[in-house]
């Protein structure tokens, strides 16, 4: 992603009290411990606590980041669309030669592979997912209901996780959604999606 895409994301931030900042990163060619480990001194230098917010294969980033480096300053978590248990619809592409080339070897280890991820550790960890079938993954492969076009809602099952909320969006919509913002922002501020 170029960065443009969350770039409302990052003004709405800014609005609420936030000074967001975006990590880029090598999306295809990088291993993800170099990845990892250029986030978490990033993370170092950014002050006495932080909040990530990751979307997509971003998210899976983060939340690794956390799992393999103890020492980042205290904030919360929010992984927005973020298959940690793997992605079918990125296992389906990994089945096509042209497809593992388009996803590259980060997305073919990460997401072309089924996990299984928990969190234990004591930072509040918030899993946002969406429910409105709109994209390319659903023509790719089988989608179990509900997902978000792309990633199926169990796909962002994260045992030990402090809250999750499914909003009516898809993957690439949560991204400009009013509704998503606000359950980000009483997470960032409470540590929970504030659901009735």
């Amino acid at each position: 992603m170029t960065g443009l895409d969350s770039e409302l994301l990052r003004v709405r931030l800014r609005r609420a009290g936030f000074t967001p900042s975006m990590f880029r990163y090598q999306s295809t060619h990088a291993p993800l411990a170099e990845i990892t480990d250029a986030l978490a001194e990033t993370l170092r230098k950014a002050g006495p606590r932080v909040h990530v917010v990751g979307h997509s294969l971003g998210g899976v980033i983060a939340l690794d980041t956390f799992l393999n480096h103890a020492d980042l300053p205290p904030g919360r978590l929010v992984l927005m669309g973020a298959p940690v248990r793997g992605a079918r619809a990125a296992q389906a592409l990994a089945r096509h030669p042209f497809g593992q080339a388009i996803l590259g070897p980060l997305a073919l280890e990460e997401l072309a592979t089924p996990r299984e991820r928990n969190w234990s550790l004591p930072r509040d960890v918030g899993l946002i997912a969406g429910s409105r079938s709109i994209g390319l993954g659903r023509f790719l492969a089988d989608l179990p209901e509900p997902n978000d076009g792309t990633v199926a809602v169990d796909e962002t099952d994260l045992p030990g996780a402090s809250d999750r909320v499914v909003h009516d969006v898809s993957h690439f919509g949560m991204l400009f959604s009013t509704p998503v913002t606000d359950s980000l922002l009483h997470f960032l501020a409470h540590g929970s999606f504030g659901q009735a």
